[in-house]
């Protein structure tokens, strides 16, 4: 199969890097064009780009000429990593002139019209995007992946709705600080402390949640009916988000058929055979000290969700603590299981 052409808006960033480097061997996929701020374009990418993972930059993307982010020469596919202040305009822009955005930022997430999508747990609401072409008039479309913390909370409760129903979710994270970018959280303020705020995140998770697990009817989604609160808090680790998560269900099981549900839950990714899929989308560990961001973030290439301390809750019904990597699984590598599924439901045909 010949490679599809891709491109990155935001490249320089923390996420365009995760973008870099899980594109530079992939199987469907080439990367061709790079796109960031004005004062990084007409640079090198190795000129521009403050590298900041621990693996090597690619000699392939040195060299590579960084450009304005405006559509015209660039591929048809586009991953957009840039700021939801002026995210919403220049996807706007590449979508309709025909560019297929596949994007991480919030400013389209929760448009109607727009498909929010964890490939695991709603697959088919990636049929949002004829009725966006439609209705826009777009040659393009916008596909969006949710919030990094919304990630790793509702690939948990995804396979407990399909079996129970929930009723209600309480969360609580404790969120790793590279999910605030670069150069992020100052020293001062994060060091020796929790900081019990970060800006919008709350509503997102709540919002998102909802949407994600809502129901796709007649070319629109209904949102799940469960209530969700969240709080969400920065801590100092270097990257994974934890969650301490308690769940009311709709049914009575035992910890042992929560735990059997999420062993067993796999969905279209996994069935087709995805390249970026987790083989084990979520991985249950029994250890009663797990999971932890240092030894266990990585599972599965940073692609799955690791659930553990699996418990009965006395004020809801049962409590366990989730970890996903937040600029993996929550960013970069869920809008690349993005547009996997697209290509292989044929909208980059």
């Amino acid at each position: 199969m010949k490679k599809i052409e891709v491109g990155i808006l935001g490249a320089t960033g923390m996420v365009g890097q995760r973008f870099v480097s899980l594109l530079e061997d992939h199987p469907w996929f080439e990367l061709t064009w790079l796109a960031a701020s004005d004062k990084s374009a007409g640079k090198t990418y190795a000129e521009a780009c403050n590298w900041r993972l621990r693996t090597a930059m690619p000699e392939k993307v040195q060299g590579m000429k960084v450009h304005e982010c405006k559509p015209g020469k660039a591929p048809q596919l586009i991953f957009a990593s840039l700021d939801s202040k002026v995210a919403g305009e220049v996807e706007k822009e590449f979508a309709h002139a025909g560019h297929v955005v596949v994007s991480n930022s919030s400013y389209f997430r929760m448009e109607p019209d727009v498909p929010l999508l964890i490939p695991e747990v709603n697959p088919e609401h990636v049929a949002l995007l004829r009725a966006q072409r439609r209705e826009r008039g777009w040659k393009g479309m916008i596909a969006t992946n949710p919030n990094c913390t919304t990630v790793g909370l509702v690939m948990s409760l995804a396979p407990l709705q399909k079996e129970f129903g929930i009723e209600k979710v309480l969360m609580t994270s404790m969120q790793a600080v590279s999910g605030a970018g670069y150069p992020g959280v100052p020293t001062l303020d994060i060091m020796g402390n929790v900081i019990p705020y970060i800006s919008h995140e709350e509503e997102k998770v709540e919002s998102e949640t909802q949407k994600l697990l809502g129901k796709l009817v007649d070319g629109r989604v209904e949102p799940a009916s469960l209530a969700v609160s969240a709080h969400c808090n920065r801590v100092l680790v270097e990257d994974g988000h934890t969650e301490s998560i308690s769940v009311l269900l709709k049914a009575s099981p035992s910890v042992k058929e929560l735990i059997e549900v999420w062993r067993k839950y796999r969905s279209v990714p996994q069935e087709r055979k995805l390249p970026s899929a987790p083989a084990h989308p979520i991985v249950v560990r029994e250890e009663k000290d797990r999971p932890q961001a240092k030894f266990d973030v990585y599972t599965e290439h940073g692609m799955a969700t690791v659930i553990g301390r699996v418990r009965a809750c006395p004020v809801l019904q049962f409590k366990y603590t989730a970890l996903s990597h937040n600029t993996i699984r929550g960013a970069a590598g869920a809008a690349l299981l993005n547009a996997e599924l697209m290509k292989a439901e044929g909208y980059l045909d």
